[in-house]
């Protein structure tokens, strides 16, 4: 949709006004910043900004089982407006955290995470509750599954009586202290993709996404009992390890396509292990030294995910520091973005290692400057915090670090040019209203052309008085708001003007403005 300049004049307004693999054995300290040669953008206007909220265990949220419904409710509103000062725009919820659900499902019992008890309901829709939360105050809510974990602990886990688990036992294989849906029976894979259609069809989400546990991590001396489904199913593929690999591929692939047909504007995101291969194993893998990697331990090809463009997004957990002999994040983050891919990259930073005071824990200027390393990379859109919890904890005063520096200004989420590239047309008759408070703008919701692509949020822009109106700079927004009307307390008699775009879901902004008549 495009948009129309409503009246060009001179825009003055006088205003009263005026953020197991393999460790690392040395963490990295103050005087051990490393300055990059090549200044990274410090303000991007573009950029996801987002954080992961753990369900399982109660590591983010809900801080413990048996809360009451309203503490929950308090609790994820208290966190939301701790990363929304922190100008994070997108969080990533755990509603599937073991084979269960933050919502009525028809597919999975409620989760333990909740009541402390798995099966018993609480009296509100939490997954509704997320997303409403998210949506005022103009944050993307990403819907995280672990898709194969059935229950965590074989002996501590709660397992109601109607869970799939008693029911299909079949579809299951123990490994560990764990047990986990076979991803080789194909109505193992059938259930995870009606879990994620009912998400999709009945919620308003703007991602699926999926984290790093497909097959299990590697424990020595267990092995995954599998051979009967690969006798069953697998025989066409050369080995079993190759079958293993096609189901995960499988489920990728038929997971992504019932989303499109679904919602098409609905992403769909992983967040795998730093590791695809290292080079020793395969001449285009990572400089790397890992025990483990996606491709052979967990039999993820995400490469290949990527190239077939059958994800929107990536978000590599590159949970090591600069200095790491096993695995440099600078090694990572080049193996990452040296391949050209429809879908975006988002860096996993490692949030949680600043409370941690082992030698691998993080000072506050590693993270710091990883942020500045991704923003150097064109490749690179954003970053994913893990976890939530760290913000809320302040750690080593992370929160005034990023609102003093890098997340300073507020940032539109980047567009996904394939999934819609039509912006929408431009708000119009803005009105602005001077008081001794403030300043008061209205203006009229965009014209909505045929594709129905209208604005989903608006960016409000200040200009200094002989300042060029340009709108590529993050330092020039005043607010992003979902409402049609905006107010700016102040006292300052200097003279601002101000401008509001039109940006649709997807992040598309109208490439011309409302002003003042």
């Amino acid at each position: 949709m495009k948009i129309k300049i409503i009246a060009i004049s001179f825009l003055i307004v006088f205003l009263f006004f005026s953020g197991t693999l393999v460790g690392d054995n040395d963490p990295i300290k103050t005087a051990d910043v490393v300055t990059s040669p090549i200044q990274p953008i410090l303000n991007p206007k573009h950029e996801l900004r987002a954080a992961w909220i753990t369900t399982f265990t109660n590591l983010d949220w809900p801080s413990k089982k048996g809360l009451s419904d309203s503490e929950q409710k308090l609790e994820f509103i208290r966190l939301l407006d701790e990363l929304q000062m922190n100008k994070i725009n997108c969080v990533v919820v755990q509603v599937r955290a073991a084979g269960d659900a933050f919502y009525p499902s028809k597919y999975a019992p409620w989760s333990e995470y909740l009541s402390g008890k798995q099966g018993v309901a609480p009296k509100y829709d939490p997954l509704q509750f997320m997303i409403d939360q998210c949506h005022q105050r103009n944050m993307e809510f990403h819907a995280w599954l672990n898709p194969f974990r059935a229950v965590s602990s074989a002996q501590f886990s709660s397992v109601c009586e109607n869970n799939l688990y008693n029911k299909h036992p079949d579809w299951f294989f123990k490994y560990g202290s764990s047990v986990y849906f076979n991803p080789g029976i194909k109505e193992a894979r059938q259930h995870i993709l009606n879990v994620v259609g009912e998400i999709v069809n009945n919620y308003d989400v703007d991602a699926i996404h999926f984290d790093d546990y497909f097959y299990p991590y590697s424990i020595e001396g267990e092995f995954i009992n599998d051979a009967a489904a690969y006798k069953m199913y697998g025989t066409s593929h050369p080995s079993i390890h190759d079958w293993r690999r096609n189901n995960i591929n499988e489920l990728i692939k038929e997971t992504s396509a019932l989303i499109k047909f679904t919602k098409p504007y609905v992403k769909f995101g992983v967040s795998p292990l730093a590791f695809w291969r290292n080079k020793k194993q395969d001449p285009q893998g990572s400089e790397t030294q890992s025990a483990q990697t996606s491709y052979d331990n967990l039999y993820c090809d995400t490469r290949k995910w990527l190239q077939k463009g059958w994800i929107d997004y990536v978000v590599p957990q590159l949970y090591w520091s600069r200095k790491s002999p096993y695995a440099s994040y600078k090694n990572l983050l080049n193996w990452w973005t040296s391949h050209d891919y429809k879908g975006h990259i988002y860096i996993g930073q490692a949030l949680y290692r600043l409370e941690d005071e082992t030698k691998q824990g993080y000072q506050v200027s590693e993270v710091l400057e990883q942020i500045k390393l991704n923003r150097l990379e064109e490749n690179v859109h954003g970053n994913v915090f893990f976890r939530a919890k760290t913000f809320r904890n302040n750690a080593q005063n992370i929160q005034d670090s990023l609102q003093s520096s890098l997340y300073k200004y507020p940032a539109l989420i980047p567009a996904m040019k394939w999934l819609d590239s039509v912006p929408p047309c431009a708000p119009h008759n803005l009105k602005i209203k001077i008081n001794e408070d403030g300043v008061l703008l209205k203006w009229k919701e965009p014209e909505i052309k045929s594709d129905n692509d209208g604005a989903y949020y608006y960016v409000v822009y200040r200009f200094e008085k002989n300042e060029m109106i340009k709108i590529s700079s993050a330092k020039n927004i005043a607010a992003i708001v979902k409402q049609t009307s905006y107010f700016e307390s102040g006292k300052n008699k200097d003279g601002y003007r101000y401008i509001v775009t039109a940006v649709d879901r997807l992040h598309n902004e109208s490439t011309e403005f409302a002003s003042e008549n």
